[in-house]
């Protein structure tokens, strides 16, 4: 672990006397070549993280490379439905989604074989009559931001979400 331990034991006697008996003490303590005391393997792993987040880079292609051809085609309709709403909208592809944002994330999605999902920025409980496509994800974990998850797996489920994704191009700022 690179760090120092110790191991004390303790008794406190009816006189409120504290006796305090070390059982363990590990002195040694690797330094690397910088002098730090810190496990060189895990400074290397750190270093490497770093490294492929700052410079790894992901493509549009990607995402859609290997999905059938229904999918690749929603995954085109919605893409050209966002970045049409406003020409300052940014595409940032990263590992897990997509990202559409102006000065903050409008919607994230995810492309999966059968379906995609958009995680908008909108808040669930503000939505009267969401469509049965859609749910609550605050609670859930997911990749990329946006708290009103909708799935599309049709060319019906893909018009029914660009009413949402406008509203929340309109809250974000659009």
């Amino acid at each position: 672990m690179g760090i120092n331990i110790e191991l004390w034991k303790y008794r406190l006697f009816k006189n409120s006397t504290l006796y305090l008996d070390q059982i363990f003490q590990k002195g040694y303590s690797p330094v690397s070549a910088d002098g730090s005391s810190k496990n060189p393997i895990m400074v290397n792993a750190g270093k490497k993280a770093a490294i492929t987040r700052a410079t790894a880079s992901y493509t549009f292609e990607q995402h859609i490379k290997g999905k059938s051809q229904k999918t690749r085609e929603l995954v085109e309709m919605i893409q050209e439905f966002i970045l049409g709403l406003d020409s300052q909208i940014e595409e940032t592809p990263k590992k897990y989604y997509i990202a559409y944002k102006i000065s903050q994330n409008i919607m994230c999605m995810e492309i999966h074989k059968q379906k995609v999902l958009l995680y908008l920025k909108l808040n669930p409980k503000e939505i009267e009559n969401p469509p049965p496509i859609s749910r609550d994800v605050t609670q859930i974990g997911h990749f990329g931001t946006g708290n009103f998850e909708i799935s599309v797996k049709s060319v019906e489920d893909c018009e029914t979400a660009k009413q949402f994704i406008e509203s929340a191009y309109q809250k974000v700022g659009g």
